[in-house]
């Protein structure tokens, strides 16, 4: 177990590298580790993530208050304290203005494309909640309906949020989302987004779940073939909406990929630690 002072050099660690990253400016962004279940190390608020030593980092209760350090918690420890409320299972949370992600925010672009196989794995898609008012209890509650479904989220118009285990896994997250939309940017310049078959998409999916990350394929409602002669479903795709439905449809010419899938997972689970 780490000691209280490594916690606050490691949160110190994470808020210069999302500052040296441009993924946060001025005083943006805030971090939070998980003690136990009614004490949690944070960043202060007014504070540049660039600028953090260890005694500035302090100690809330499980309802955002302060219980020790001299600075004051950021008035989005709300949305952290959601997060651990209703995902027991998460350890850290980062909180982060990527400039890439949070422009397809900006500009109402949904990022829930499946295009990288290492990110189907380490993030799936990445839903963007509705706009929420800074510092009011919008933002939590606009987090409520993907928490138990996602470790990543956009927040509209205001920028990301991602979640871990350790906050290791939560900074990696951050990391993803944004390198993903860059991806996807550049994609979409250089004439458009090729998803991954949902054939292969499906055995992605399966091995998330042996990896115990949530989620899952929502389907091929997206699939070009869904509807056509194309399609591999027996009825033509009609019950794809149907819960719990897998899909078996994608690109006749789709590549089979079984040792491509391996040799990913292999490497995303050594990334993890796994």
């Amino acid at each position: 177990m780490m000691s209280p002072y490594e916690i606050k050099k490691q949160i110190c660690e994470v808020g210069h590298k999302i500052y040296d990253k441009g993924f946060v400016a001025a005083n943006d962004g805030n971090i939070s580790v998980k003690v136990n279940d009614n004490e949690y190390y944070c960043t202060p608020t007014g504070v540049s993530k660039g600028a953090l030593t260890p005694d500035m980092i302090i100690k809330v209760d499980g309802q955002g208050k302060k219980l020790e350090g001299t600075l004051n918690p950021s008035s989005e420890i709300k949305m952290h304290m959601r997060v651990y409320q209703k995902r027991p299972d998460v350890g850290a949370v980062v909180h982060a203005h990527p400039p890439v992600a949070t422009a397809f925010t900006v500009a109402n672009v949904p990022l829930d494309q499946y295009i990288l196989p290492e990110a189907v794995l380490t993030i799936g898609t990445i839903p963007t909640c509705e706009y929420g008012t800074p510092s009011t209890m919008e933002i939590p509650d606009s987090l409520d309906p993907y928490l138990q479904n996602h470790d990543a989220f956009l927040l509209k118009n205001h920028g990301a949020l991602t979640v871990g285990n350790t906050l290791t896994k939560a900074f990696f997250l951050m990391e993803e989302v944004e390198f993903n939309a860059k991806i996807c940017k550049f994609a979409r310049e250089l004439g458009g987004v090729d998803e991954i078959p949902c054939e292969q998409l499906e055995k992605l999916m399966e091995l998330r779940k042996k990896m115990n990350i949530p989620g899952r394929h929502p389907g091929c409602k997206r699939c070009s073939n869904l509807g056509t002669d194309k399609c591999r479903c027996k009825d033509n795709g009609a019950h794809h909406h149907e819960e719990g439905h897998v899909c078996t449809c994608g690109k006749d010419d789709a590549p089979k990929g079984d040792d491509l899938v391996a040799e990913i997972t292999r490497r995303v689970l050594a990334a993890l630690g796994r």
